[in-house]
């Protein structure tokens, strides 16, 4: 063995060291991840969770938010999110069950998802401005809650459709087999096999939607305004929680309020994760 060879040898890390070396950075880039969050978790729930009242959470602002609660807000976010999922979710998972189940290789298959591709990529002030153009102007909706839900369901879209994708895609062939093999037509195979099994997937990427719906800002404020009053109805403008809690802070009307209103919605996104996961372990369980 030449000199040289020798040296690069005696350099070379045993296999075992560079293991312990794979796994102690790989632990520290998962706890540096979880810091980070805990963190931010903690610091809105040390400054927010001390505003949270019967009364914050029951009452209309007062003085432009610089006093009383948060109720209209709260409804406001549950009504829009309520319209964008009820437009959204259908259109996702029937374009995700035509490309995995009736065109899988074709062009207009590739066209679809390099759209579905594209249109994850636009930021979502981009949105809000389609959003305010078309439902606010051309179709004279107004700012209200059916312009910010139609737009919200626009931008949530490529998520549930991916999602569903790949969830129905993770279905195994056999039972797919097994389903046509018992003479079960295509349609009767996709409603009553693959569907169900596919159904913690898809929930995964609804609960994902939720979660952005509720903590959009930009696309809401150009489609659903900021109004303060509740909302009759969803051709009424109003304003979210996240929204109430931008202008509070960026306006410095009042940061107490504002901490408070990002508490309310840590809370919010956490208890619809916890249940929607409890949901999928529960339902994955019942289906294997």
């Amino acid at each position: 063995m030449a000199a040289s060879d020798r040296h690069t040898a005696r350099l070379r890390l045993n296999p075992e060291t560079t293991h312990r070396l794979a796994v102690v950075g790989l632990w520290a880039c998962a706890g540096l991840a979880l810091g980070v969050l805990a963190g931010i978790i903690v610091l809105v729930l040390a400054k927010g969770l001390p505003m949270l009242s019967p009364g914050f959470l029951l009452e209309s602002p007062e003085r432009m938010g610089r006093a009383g609660g948060i109720f209209p807000t709260i409804v406001g976010t549950v009504l829009l999110t309520m319209v964008a999922l009820l437009m959204a979710t259908p259109l996702g998972v029937g374009t995700a069950i035509y490309l995995t189940e009736y065109t899988q290789a074709g062009r207009l298959a590739r066209v679809i998802r390099f759209g579905v591709e594209c249109l994850a990529g636009v930021p979502s002030i981009i949105f809000g401005l389609f959003g305010f153009i078309f439902f606010v102007i051309h179709l004279k909706m107004g700012w209200s809650v059916l312009s910010g839900g139609l737009t919200l369901a626009i931008m949530v879209l490529p998520t549930i459709i991916r999602t569903a994708e790949e969830a129905i895609r993770a279905v195994p062939a056999s039972y797919r087999e097994v389903s046509f093999a018992a003479g079960a037509t295509a349609w009767q195979t996709v409603t009553r096999v693959v569907l169900p099994v596919a159904l913690p997937g898809i929930m995964t990427g609804v609960v994902l939607s939720i979660g952005r719906c509720v903590g959009e800002t930009a696309a809401v404020i150009f489609t659903a305004g900021t109004a303060l009053r509740l909302p009759l109805s969803i051709f009424s403008p109003t304003r979210t929680m996240a929204v109430h809690f931008y202008i509070l802070a960026r306006e410095g009307l009042s940061m107490p309020h504002a901490y408070g209103t990002a508490a309310v919605l840590i809370i919010v996104i956490l208890l619809v994760n916890t249940i929607a996961n409890m949901i999928m372990v529960r339902f994955r369980a019942k289906v294997t």
